[in-house]
C-alpha cells in the first residue's frame, strides 16, 4: 500500500458533500496538526491551517467537498427522489449504491419505461428497500444528503475509487506539509482545504478574502486525454507527471506563477504536462479574484473518470506533485 493510498483511504472514506464538510475536516484537521503552527475553521467551514513566515502569503487550497444528492421526496412506495448537489451525469449513475450520513445505504436506479437516451435526473430514484414512505422515513428524510459507495483500491501504481476529486487534491497539500515540516521558509504559508467548491467556488474565495495571500495556487484533478476514442482531444496523460494549468474555462494562470512552478519541477527533476482544460473549472478563479486580486496558478492531478464513483489516478503523479509544490514554497522570497 502506498503513501499516497493510505492517506486518500482516510480522507477520502469521510462524508463530506458540498455543505456537510465537518466529518473530512476533523480528519484532515487530525492529520495536518503535526505539521503547521495554527488550525481554524471559519464561518463556511474552511480550514485554514498555517505555517508562519514573516515573508509573502502563499495560499494552497484543495476542496474538501464532492459531489451527491439530496432527498426532496418520498413517494408512497418508499421511493427516494433527489437533486444534485454539484455535477451529476446520468450515465454514471445507474444500478449504483449511494450512503447517506446515518449509514443508510440504497441503489440509484431509473424509470424502465423512459428510453435511456432521454433519461433525465427527474428519472431517477434511490431505492433503500423500505416497504413504504413510513418505513423510508425512519430513516432517511427530506434534505439529507448522500454519497457515492464504492471501493477503492490501488493497482498497477494506479488508485481507484469515489472522490478523488478532490479528496486527491487534499492528500497532496498534506504530503506537501510533511516535505516542508521542520523546514524554515521565509514564506507565510497558508493551506486551505476548502467547502463548497462543487457547487460555486463558495469557500475559496472566503478564505482568500480573510488570507490575502500574494499568491496562490489551487490542488485539483484534471481531465485526460489517454482513452480511446476520446470524443475532446486533451494533451495531459494519467502517470505522466502532474499538469501545471494554463487556463480553465473560469480562469487564466498569471504566467510568472506557471513559470515559477515549471521551474520547480525542473530543479527536482519531476516531468509536468501543461493543461488546458476547454470544460469547466477549480478554486483557481475565486482565489484569484478575491479583494484586490493575486497572482494565481493551479497544479492538476491527471484524473480519468472524473464525476463517477470509480475515479482513477496515478500515485506517482500525487507524489511528485506534492514534491513540486514543496519546492515551489520553499523557494518563494
Amino acid at each position: 500500500m502506498s503513501k499516497v493510498f493510505e492517506l486518500w483511504n482516510k480522507v477520502g472514506g469521510a462524508f463530506g458533500p458540498s455543505g456537510r464538510e465537518n466529518a473530512v475536516c476533523e480528519v484532515i484537521a487530525g492529520i495536518a496538526g503535526e505539521y503547521v503552527d495554527d488550525i481554524e475553521t471559519d464561518a463556511l467551514g474552511n480550514l485554514i491551517c498555517r505555517k508562519k513566515g514573516s515573508g509573502k502569503k502563499l495560499l494552497f487550497a484543495a476542496h474538501m467537498d464532492t459531489i451527491g444528492l439530496v432527498v426532496t421526496y418520498i413517494d408512497e412506495k418508499g421511493f427516494i427522489r433527489f437533486s444534485p448537489v454539484g455535477g451529476l451525469f446520468k450515465g454514471d449513475l445507474i444500478n449504483i449504491t449511494v450512503r447517506f450520513e446515518n449509514g443508510t445505504r440504497g441503489v440509484l436506479s431509473y424509470e424502465e419505461k423512459t428510453p435511456f437516451k432521454d433519461l433525465t435526473l427527474d428519472n431517477l430514484f434511490v431505492d433503500i428497500g423500505a416497504a413504504d414512505r413510513e418505513e423510508a422515513e425512519k430513516q432517511v428524510q427530506i434534505g439529507d444528503f448522500a454519497v457515492f459507495d464504492a471501493p477503492r483500491f490501488e493497482q498497477n501504481g494506479v488508485i481507484c475509487g469515489p472522490y478523488l476529486d478532490n479528496r486527491i487534491g487534499c492528500v497532496t497539500l498534506l504530503m506537501m506539509m510533511e516535505q516542508l515540516s521542520g523546514v524554515e521558509t521565509e514564506s507565510d504559508l497558508y493551506f486551505v482545504f476548502t467547502t463548497q467548491e462543487e457547487v460555486g467556488l463558495r469557500g475559496a474565495g472566503a478564505a482568500a478574502f480573510a488570507v490575502e495571500p500574494d499568491t496562490a495556487i489551487a490542488v485539483d484533478v484534471t481531465d485526460t486525454g489517454d482513452l480511446p476514442e476520446r470524443k475532446t482531444p486533451m494533451a495531459v496523460d494519467m502517470g505522466k507527471g502532474p499538469a501545471i494549468k494554463v487556463m480553465d474555462r473560469s480562469v487564466i494562470c498569471t504566467p510568472a506563477v506557471c513559470a515559477a512552478l515549471g521551474q520547480a519541477a525542473a530543479d527536482c527533476s519531476i516531468t509536468v504536462q501543461r493543461e488546458i482544460l476547454t470544460a469547466g473549472g477549480t478554486d483557481t478563479a475565486a482565489l484569484q479574484k478575491a479583494r484586490a486580486g493575486a497572482q494565481a496558478g493551479a497544479v492538476s492531478i491527471p484524473t480519468r473518470y472524473i464525476h463517477s464513483p470509480s475515479e482513477m489516478c496515478a500515485a506517482s503523479d500525487v507524489m511528485d506533485a506534492a514534491k513540486l509544490l514543496a519546492r515551489f514554497a520553499a523557494q518563494q522570497r
